[in-house]
Formats: C-alpha cells, sequence, structure tokens
C-alpha cells in the first residue's frame, strides 16, 4: 500500500501537469516523463479496456478496483483539476504581464528534460541520430504552422479534443498549442474560465475518445521499441522548444473572458535592449535544476519500492 507522502506527490505532479497544459507549448507529458510516471500513467490508461467493461457489467467491482489504479488517478486528477480551475487565470496573468519569463522558466524545464532524456539513451547510433533529427525537424514546423480558421460547432470540439490529447500524451509537444493552430485554444480557456459545462463536456468527450486509443500506439512503441521511441521522443521535445523561445513578436490576439486584449499567436524574434536577460537565464537554470531535482526524486522513490 502506497503512502499518503506518495499519493501527494503524484498530486503534485498533476498540478504541475495542469499548469503544464494551461501554457500553448508545454506538454503535460513531459512532466509526467521527468517525474517518473510516465508508464504508469499509460498503463492505468490501457486498464481502461473491454475486460474492465465486461467486470462493469458483472458488477465485479473488486475486479474492476483491481485492475484499474483508481488511487493513482484519483490524486492525479485532484491535482489537475485544481490547476485547471486555479492556474488558468495565474497563468494567463503571467502570459501578459511577465511573458519572457514565463517562457524562459519552461524552456529551461524542457531543455533539462532533453538531456535527462538523452542521458537515459545514450550511446546513439547513426539511425538513432536521424530518428532525433527526423523528429526535431517535423516537430520545428508542425509547432510553427500559424492558426487555422475552423468551426465553433460542437462536433468539432470534440475533434479538437480527441486531437489536442494526443499530443499532450506525447513529451514535448503541447496539446494547447495545438488547440491555437486548430483555432480553439481561446475557445476551450473561456470555456474553463465561464464554467461553460456543454461546451468543456464535449471536449472531455474528444479527450476520452483520443486518449483511449492512442496511448495503446504510444505503449507498444515503448515495449516494442524503447530505445529508439526514448530518442525520437527527445527530438520532438528538441523541435518543441521553437515554442517557448521567451522573446516573442505577437501576430494574432483575442479578448478574454474579461475583456481585456491577449495575445494568441506569436513569433519568435531576438531579445531587444529592453530585454531583461539576466532574468531570463536565471529563470531557465532554475527550470533545468528543478527537472534534475524531480528525476533524482522520482528515482529515489522508485528505488524505495522495488527494495
Amino acid at each position: 500500500m502506497k503512502s499518503p507522502l506518495t499519493h501527494l506527490r503524484i498530486a503534485l505532479v498533476g498540478f504541475l501537469m495542469g499548469c503544464a497544459d494551461v501554457v500553448p507549448g508545454v506538454s503535460g507529458g513531459t512532466i509526467a516523463f521527468i517525474c517518473g510516471i510516465y508508464e504508469k500513467l499509460l498503463n492505468g490508461i490501457k486498464s481502461f479496456d473491454v475486460t474492465t467493461a465486461r467486470l462493469l457489467l458483472k458488477a465485479d467491482l473488486k475486479g474492476v478496483w483491481e485492475r484499474v489504479p483508481f488511487p493513482f488517478f484519483f490524486a492525479l486528477g485532484t491535482g489537475l483539476v485544481i490547476a485547471l480551475l486555479s492556474g488558468a487565470k495565474l497563468l494567463e496573468y503571467l502570459l501578459v504581464n511577465h511573458p519572457e519569463n514565463l517562457w524562459a522558466f519552461f524552456f529551461g524545464l524542457v531543455l533539462g528534460s532533453i538531456f535527462l532524456l538523452g542521458k537515459q539513451t545514450w550511446v546513439w547510433k547513426p539511425q538513432d541520430w536521424a530518428g532525433f533529427f527526423g523528429a526535431a525537424v517535423g516537430t520545428y514546423f508542425l509547432v510553427g504552422m500559424e492558426a487555422l480558421q475552423t468551426p465553433d460547432n460542437l462536433p468539432f470540439i470534440f475533434v479538437a479534443g480527441a486531437i489536442a490529447i494526443c499530443a499532450m500524451i506525447l513529451p514535448g509537444i503541447s496539446g494547447s498549442y495545438l488547440l491555437v493552430i486548430m483555432g480553439k485554444y481561446a475557445t476551450i480557456i473561456e470555456a474553463v474560465n465561464d464554467r461553460d459545462i456543454t461546451t468543456l463536456a464535449v471536449f472531455c468527450a474528444g479527450i476520452a475518445t483520443g486518449i483511449l486509443s492512442f496511448v495503446r500506439l504510444v505503449s507498444w512503441t515503448l515495449y516494442n521499441f524503447r530505445h529508439i521511441t526514448l530518442i525520437v521522443l527527445t527530438g520532438v521535445m528538441a523541435g518543441a522548444l521553437r515554442t517557448l523561445w521567451p522573446w516573442k513578436e505577437t501576430l494574432t490576439t483575442r479578448v478574454n473572458s474579461d475583456g481585456e486584449t491577449v495575445p494568441l499567436l506569436q513569433t519568435n524574434v531576438l531579445p531587444g535592449a529592453e530585454a531583461n536577460l539576466v532574468a531570463a537565464m536565471g529563470l531557465a537554470i532554475a527550470g533545468c535544476a528543478a527537472v534534475v531535482l524531480i528525476g533524482r526524486l522520482a528515482a529515489a522513490e522508485q528505488k524505495e519500492q522495488s527494495a
């Protein structure tokens, strides 16, 4: 039986994942990976299958409880919900008033994750380098796409949820940024702030559909081709750094639920004379340090559980 501290740590990871997914450019999957719960999350999601459905139909609640890691999901989900309900406003404020500092911290967070992941898979062969650069270049151009004009109806909200969750599962690709590309980021963030139950319910239905199908593909590749899959994920994270560059020029804006004009789509630029490079570098280093600390805590806990 896991200790309360373990569940508290999982809830904290869920909170960090929720905060990351609110920011367009940061992947909650990255947080799960560096915190050491990524594969447990995939396996937990996979447990919602036909066998579990049959147990439910037989009213075998004990069998369902033993098959599905409900305490893990409850702790993780609690952190996620708290982040989404409380962090959306705060992160929206930081994106408007202190964008360079926020982006610098997340840039360091993901950069540190890349080094941590690369260390796990080193030494690389020529085919590994090819997989890394292929994934990095592909992701670089994907996250650089301009926002599309898409329908505002509920069926497309469903599709957007299914696509976004596939990105959220992968370390490096931001589901929020794909929502920006699909023109649905503003719709969803305002639905969270306004408690628009209908839109959120349809979006969550899309998430459930996407996650139950896509997670099996990711889990299968990690099980059968773990080394090259981890390298490709490293490349995805490297290419996604394009979205986290701290200094940006706003191309398009949106009006949030408070009637304020905030950035929506931006492009990277070189830092100007007014840029606070010391603060940005300090926060980037803090992000890297946070990854190292989280990684060590996760490794220590895994060692303790296996002892």
